[in-house]
């Protein structure tokens, strides 16, 4: 059954975590918002990422943002305790621009992300 719209705004404000860390290069916000377990996967500049979530935030921690980031968040679907996310980045870093999709769950009575999948647009690439 499909949540109801108090439970669309609860997972923004949620994946607000997800991009305020980013915004800021500190990843004190996403570790807020990721279980523990969570897991991520994507490629990098053209090289694969996987694994734990610590990955994305040893990147947030060491590339700051940058002066023209921007971000825009999608609730894709919120079921009663399932959510997906897709989240837009511009120029992280200066250069690179994502499409995030993040997994929530309803555990325990709040929304976390339980794994990160992302896309780098091709023409962002650095080889």
């Amino acid at each position: 059954m499909r949540a109801n719209m108090k439970e669309y705004a609860a997972v923004e404000a949620a994946a607000m975590k997800f991009v305020k860390s980013v915004a800021e290069g500190n990843s004190a916000y996403a570790k807020e918002l990721f279980c523990d377990e969570a897991v991520l996967f994507g490629y990098l500049d053209g090289k694969l990422e996987h694994g734990s979530i610590q990955a994305f935030y040893d990147n947030v921690d060491s590339v700051g943002a940058g002066n023209d980031f921007q971000a825009r968040i999608d609730v894709v679907a919120v079921e009663e305790t399932l959510a997906v996310v897709r989240v837009l980045e511009e120029k992280w870093g200066g250069r690179i621009d994502f499409t995030d999709y993040l997994l929530l769950l309803k555990i325990d009575g709040e929304w976390k992300c339980v794994a990160k999948a992302y896309n780098q647009n091709s023409d962002t690439i650095k080889r």
